[in-house]
């Protein structure tokens, strides 16, 4: 009894701890393949007896294979292929390296899904060609390929143009086989009717007003024949391209203003390499702009009422924020290309835990068709349009009767009233001089006007 309470808390609890370690070391063990070790991150086979025939894949159910961000492969003379779908669990992996092995083919899609990969080593393997489509949508850093029986032949003048491409003068020493068996640079091997493609983008002026339509023409050239496609990033308006050989044309219809500023190419690409022309699309749009400050700390929240109904907010009606100064905030409702049917009273309300504050505002941006023409007499001088331009110089007009928040009053209506409040006092005002004087002539009067009542009290029941 007194060993067993001797083994309970702390201890046992270690006691388990290494337990767990052992079992976790044993089932790595377990997934990993024969003649390769494998941790958390890597795994390293370079025991050549008995060797490994086929590219090293974690047993199911093992550690995670997208941890695994190394792969080690050296001795291995039985390995020769990389199928597609050998590398692809291994989407974390950085760095590969495979030399002093039996490597002679690898699939075109071999990497496909290894957008992190950065180095790879194929040192003296049996690779007699290599693609440069495995390694197109790579961003690596170093490709070594030294020590391969390479052919000489154009599927192969891409890694001469990749390596005069370098800026670094540390090359690679390359070597291929040509038809006499005979060992060349590869710095000096010339292909006949084998270079780098072109592309020419025949672009119109490419400064479009917002909602308009364009074409963009390319044609490119090379040999061998390039494939040309089109690279649009993430163009929002629609558009769609036809392609002829080695001609070609980009649709885009109903511009948006989400496009202004982005860029848009034309590429060529052959076994040797690939060329693109690119232009930025620029786009005129306006919109138009109620501002806004509002003051408030902790931040406060904004909400947008239209005709006493919560405004629901969209690309194309939405509440900008252009500067902001510590805790006061200048923006804009910005609505594209209102009309007729946005026409009403907007307000603000901001609000946070230690209070709220609200402004209206009337606006009027287009008359109904076929009954007025859209002019407005008391239309807000503060409401303008942005032709496509943040509006950062908004005077502090914020209401500071609240500390606490404040939402600048840009509606012109507190000077409506004080002007109606003038007006009301002046004419109060003369009629009471009027009737002071009516009155004053009244006692001096020979018919004394002993009738007349200026106020009339009106006795309360009870």
């Amino acid at each position: 009894m007194s060993s067993w309470t001797r083994w309970r808390g702390p201890a046992m609890a270690r006691l388990w701890g290494f337990c767990w370690l052992v079992a976790g070391f044993w089932r790595a063990a377990l997934a990993c393949p024969t003649s390769c070790k494998c941790g958390a991150s890597r795994i390293w086979c370079s025991d050549p007896s008995p060797g490994i025939m086929a590219f090293p894949r974690l047993e199911p159910h093992s550690a995670d294979p997208e941890n695994i961000t190394e792969i080690f492969i050296a001795n291995q003379k039985r390995l020769e292929i990389i199928n597609e779908d050998d590398v692809e669990a291994y989407v974390g992996l950085k760095n590969l390296t495979i030399v002093d092995s039996g490597l002679k083919f690898v699939a075109h899609k071999a990497f496909l899904k290894n957008s992190n990969l950065q180095h790879i080593n194929f040192t003296r393997n049996k690779l007699t060609s290599l693609s440069r489509k495995h390694f197109r949508h790579l961003d690596l850093s170093e490709l070594i390929l030294v020590g391969n029986p390479f052919t000489c032949s154009c599927d192969i003048m891409w890694i001469k143009a990749l390596q005069e491409s370098k800026s670094s003068p540390e090359t690679q020493d390359l070597y291929c086989l040509n038809e006499s068996s005979k060992n060349i640079p590869l710095a000096n091997l010339q292909i006949p009717n084998c270079g780098l493609p072109s592309a020419n983008l025949a672009a119109p002026n490419l400064t479009v007003e917002e909602g308009k339509s364009i074409t963009l023409s390319c044609s490119v050239a090379g040999d061998p024949v390039p494939v040309m496609y089109w690279d649009v990033g993430n163009l929002v308006s629609k558009h769609m391209n036809e392609t002829n050989n080695t001609q070609g044309s980009l649709r885009i219809t109903n511009i948006s203003s989400d496009d202004s500023g982005k860029q848009i190419s034309c590429v060529a690409e052959n076994l040797v390499g690939e060329d693109q022309d690119s232009v930025n699309l620029t786009v005129h749009y306006h919109h138009w702009c109620i501002p806004f400050t509002v003051k408030g700390n902790p931040k406060p929240a904004l909400q947008w009422f239209y005709n006493g109904a919560i405004l629901n907010e969209s690309k194309y009606i939405c509440t900008k924020i252009h500067v902001t100064n510590h805790t006061e905030y200048h923006g804009c409702l910005q609505l594209d290309n209102p009309t007729h049917m946005n026409n009403g009273d907007y307000t603000l309300i901001a609000k946070n835990e230690y209070g709220k504050d609200e402004k209206q505002i009337s606006a009027h941006f287009m008359g109904w068709p076929g009954i007025d023409d859209g002019a407005n007499p008391n239309y807000p001088d503060v409401i303008y349009e942005d032709y496509g331009t943040a509006a950062n110089d908004i005077g502090d007009t914020t209401n500071r009767s609240n500390p606490s928040t404040g939402v600048a009053d840009t509606t012109g209506r507190e000077h409506l009233s004080v002007y109606a409040v003038v007006v009301i006092a002046s004419v109060v005002g003369f009629c009471l001089l009027v009737m002071l004087f009516l009155l004053k002539l009244a006692r001096h009067s020979k018919f004394g006007m002993k009738g007349f009542v200026l106020f009339h009290k009106i006795p309360l029941d009870g």
